[in-house]
């Protein structure tokens, strides 16, 4: 307000050259504050004098003006854009050749902050030439260096396949999957994001991620101490389970189904849902892989989300991967109902607190459905004849309707338990599909029963 940008504007081009580096750091401490402010240091013209003596200044200097086009850069698309077309990416690209490590550093984090907003000014960054500098920085002794440079590659790949082929063509994922066993949390967080956003595009930019041998050392990472390192390395599974039933059964075959089981069971909140996601995506593909999920033990602390999450889309994530797991065969759904998952995905439904996303997820015409269009086990069906509501009691009549003809000893409990008498206070549409799965259920037992 007291007009200091355009004060120091002429400071930038001060003979003295520590006046000229702390000039650009108050700069840069002022735009990284908020938007209006990053926006009045654009508006003043600072950002060309910035960047044109740039190459012949020290490093100090180097550092301190990379700073001010990150924290320009960092607030939205329309100043990275302002920034790019000061003609600073050219000048970011050289500096990621410095000698100077530092200055390689906020470069890096310069071009990740510009990459991050959209395709358009992440294939920016790329026809600057960033990307083959970037591979080189991951492969410096620095870690700080390390984090940045993964960071960036993260935030190009992630926007479209054919940004992330540009990534893989510059050989990042080999160096990148060498460093998943380093021992710095913060790299390992990076170089898994990394890893995901380019896996995350397609089968093959999966494949080439796998055959860089990341299993199954990845796994180490869902027993991390750091959770979000637990959370990438599950994300990392997730992108790579969800594209082919060959790849999930890799996964399945290096023990990655039941480290990611583990890791649920020992994690809360949003670290779990890449996980939960995992063995849906993975029981979504065959009933062999299913299987592979319910025979490690997969559904318990499925459920357990169910009942412990407060986050309504964790919640519904659990119940779409218990109805990916519970769709394919009756014995596929006798597992799930065993576990007592069916009234729990029941209560979710009818509460009125519940989300639509939730409601949509954990029930109509999704998991539930799922689960109860192959469930035989009668006694986890009855209890839910007493709570149904319309939309759900039509499944769960159509089953005592396959089953009862067949079972005499159900036919028995049947009516013991009052599952028979529940299904005569039934209203049904006369003709209509509900009516004909209760006629059938009432042609099993001698009229007088009925009455």
């Amino acid at each position: 307000n007291s007009g200091v940008v355009c004060l120091l504007r002429p400071l930038l081009l001060d003979i003295v050259p520590s006046i000229r580096q702390t000039t650009a750091l108050a700069l840069g401490r002022l735009a990284d504050y908020d938007v209006e402010m990053a926006e009045a240091v654009v508006k003043a013209g600072i950002l060309p004098q910035l960047i044109c003596s740039l190459p012949e200044e020290n490093r100090y200097y180097k550092k301190a003006a990379a700073f001010v086009l990150r924290a320009v850069a960092k607030h939205s698309p329309q100043l990275a854009q302002a920034v790019v077309q000061s003609g600073a990416l050219e000048i970011l690209v050289i500096c990621l050749e410095d000698f100077d490590p530092g200055v390689k550093e906020g470069a890096s984090w310069g071009l990740g902050y510009i990459a991050r907003h959209n395709p358009e000014l992440s294939q920016a960054v790329v026809d600057a030439g960033a990307v083959p500098l970037l591979v080189l920085c991951i492969q410096e002794p620095e870690i700080a260096l390390k984090r940045i440079a993964a960071s960036t590659l993260s935030d190009i790949s992630k926007h479209s396949p054919e940004l992330a082929q540009t990534v893989v063509d510059a050989g990042a994922i080999a160096h990148l999957a060498q460093m998943i066993p380093n021992p710095d949390a913060k790299l390992k967080r990076q170089v898994l994001s990394a890893l995901s956003q380019i896996a995350k595009h397609s089968v093959d930019l999966a494949e080439l991620v796998v055959e860089a041998e990341i299993f199954p050392v990845v796994l180490t990472c869902l027993k991390d101490s750091d959770e979000y390192v637990k959370k990438n390395g599950a994300t990392l599974i997730r992108e790579i389970a969800k594209h082919t039933p060959e790849l999930s059964q890799l996964i399945v075959n290096s023990g990655g189904v039941a480290a990611v089981i583990d890791c649920i069971g020992s994690c809360r909140g949003t670290v779990r849902l890449p996980g939960i996601m995992t063995l849906g995506y993975v029981a979504a593909h065959s009933e062999n892989l299913s299987m592979a999920v319910i025979v490690s033990k997969g559904i318990p602390p499925l459920c357990l989300c169910l009942v412990e999450e407060h986050e309504d889309h964790i919640k519904a994530a659990a119940a779409w991967a218990l109805g990916q797991i519970g769709r394919h065969t009756t014995e596929h759904a006798r597992h799930v109902a065993v576990a007592n998952v069916l009234p729990t995905l029941l209560d979710i439904f009818v509460d009125p607190r519940s989300s639509e996303d939730l409601k949509t997820k954990a029930s109509r015409f999704k998991a539930l459905k799922n689960i109860l269009q192959k469930c035989t086990y009668l006694p986890a069906l009855e209890p839910l004849l007493h709570e149904a509501p319309p939309s759900i009691m039509k499944h769960i009549i159509g089953q005592f309707s396959k089953v009862l003809p067949h079972d005499n000893k159900a036919r028995r409990l049947f009516v013991t338990t009052g599952g028979l008498k529940k299904v005569q206070e039934i209203k049904a549409e006369p003709g209509s599909l509900l009516q004909e799965y209760i006629n059938t259920i009432n042609n099993c037992y001698p009229e007088e029963i009925v009455r």
